[in-house]
C-alpha cells in the first residue's frame, strides 16, 4: 500500500510533477530523524510507460489501476498543462483525462482522499468531486470553475483549501504548498516544516498578493476598463455608483457583470486594484508606508496595513524588496 498516488496526464506541468516528487523525496529522507515511517508513492498514468510532459520533458509511470480501490492512497493530480479556460473543455475530453476522470472517482467513491492544483482541479470537478465543497484553483481560472461548478465556492484567494478528502491549491508553483499541506495532514507537523526548511519553501496561505487585476478581466471588456478607469482615478477612486452610471447601467447589474467575470463583487475590485497598485509602490519605490497609502488613497497607514494583512496574509513590509531595505 502507497500512501500516495501521484496520477501524471501527457502534457501536465513539469515543474508540478517535479516539485510533487522532490518534496515527497526529501521527506522520505528526512523522515528517520523524526522517528517516522519513510512515506511511499508511485507514479502512474493512464497507460504507463514514459508520458510526455511540458517543456520536452518525460518521466517513466506504471499503468494505473483501472479498477480503483480503497487502498488508502491519497491519489494527487499536477497541473495538466492548461494556458487557456477555453482550453480545459478539449483537454478534458481526451481519452487520457477520461479514463483518470474514471479512476479518480471511483476511488474517491470508496472513501479515498483526492488533491490537484491550478487546472487538475478541473479534471476533480469533472469528475464530480467538488460539489458543495470549498476549493481553490489559479486565480484566472476561478471564474470558469464558479461558471462550470456554481455549486461549490471557490475561493480564490487561497493558497490551499481543504475541504473532507479534497484537497485543492492554485498556481502550478502552489503544489508545493499542496505537498506540505498533504505531507501535514498525513504525517504531522514536524515532517512538513523539515521539508519546508530544507527545500527552501516559504508555505504560503493567499494567492491575493499575485494576483494582476487586470488581469482579472479575463479578456472580459468591461472589467478591463474598470480597471483602467480605477487605477487612473488613483488616489481618489470611483464609487461603485459613480461608476455605474459612467458605464451606463445600474449598480446592480455592474455588480453582477463583474462577479460572473472575476467572482469579487465590484467594491471588491476596487479595493484589488487599490491594494495592487500598493504592492507595486512598496516594491518599487522608496516611500514610506504612510506616503504609500496617501497614494492609494487611504487615509493613513493602519487602514492599508490592516486590509493587506487580510487578503494577502502578510504587512506591506513583507513586500518590500531586499534593495528597498538596504
Amino acid at each position: 500500500m502507497h500512501d500516495f498516488t501521484v496520477l501524471v496526464l501527457p502534457g501536465s506541468f513539469a515543474t508540478s510533477v517535479a516539485v510533487t516528487l522532490d518534496v515527497l523525496s526529501a521527506a522520505a529522507t528526512l523522515a528517520p530523524r523524526h522517528k517516522m515511517p519513510r512515506p511511499t508513492w508511485r507514479v502512474v498514468s493512464p497507460e504507463g510507460g514514459p508520458v510526455p510532459l511540458s517543456n520536452g520533458l518525460q518521466i517513466d509511470t506504471a499503468a494505473m489501476p483501472r479498477r480503483a480501490r480503497a487502498d488508502g492512497s491519497t491519489w494527487i493530480v499536477p497541473g495538466l498543462g492548461v494556458d487557456r479556460p477555453a482550453d480545459l473543455a478539449v483537454r478534458l475530453t481526451d481519452d487520457h483525462a477520461k479514463a483518470a476522470i474514471d479512476v479518480v472517482r471511483r476511488h474517491a467513491t470508496r472513501g479515498g482522499a483526492v488533491a490537484a492544483s491550478c487546472s487538475a482541479v478541473f479534471l476533480l470537478q469533472a469528475a464530480g468531486l467538488l460539489s458543495a465543497r470549498r476549493v481553490t484553483t489559479s486565480w484566472w481560472l476561478a471564474p470558469e470553475l464558479r461558471r462550470l461548478e456554481p455549486g461549490c465556492h471557490v475561493d480564490a484567494d487561497r493558497m490551499v483549501c481543504a475541504d473532507g478528502p479534497v484537497s485543492t491549491a492554485g498556481a502550478a508553483f502552489a503544489q508545493s504548498d499542496l505537498m506540505l499541506h498533504l505531507l501535514r495532514t498525513r504525517f504531522g507537523p514536524a515532517l512538513a516544516e523539515s521539508v519546508s526548511k530544507v527545500l527552501l519553501i516559504d508555505g504560503r496561505q493567499a494567492q491575493a498578493p499575485f494576483v494582476v487585476p487586470s488581469m482579472l478581466s479575463n479578456g472580459n471588456e468591461l472589467v478591463a476598463r474598470l480597471t483602467q478607469r480605477i487605477e487612473a482615478a488613483l488616489p481618489t477612486p470611483p464609487s461603485v455608483a459613480a461608476l455605474a452610471e459612467e458605464f451606463a447601467m445600474s449598480q446592480r447589474t455592474l455588480a453582477r457583470r463583474v462577479r460572473a467575470a472575476t467572482g469579487l463583487g465590484a467594491l471588491a475590485l476596487v479595493q484589488r486594484v487599490r491594494l495592487n497598485r500598493a504592492r507595486m509602490l512598496i516594491e518599487s519605490s522608496r516611500m514610506t508606508i504612510d506616503q504609500v497609502a496617501t497614494q492609494v488613497g487611504y487615509e493613513d497607514a493602519t487602514a492599508l496595513r490592516r486590509l493587506m494583512r487580510k487578503s494577502a496574509g502578510a504587512p506591506p513590509s513583507r513586500f518590500r524588496s531586499a534593495l528597498q531595505t538596504a
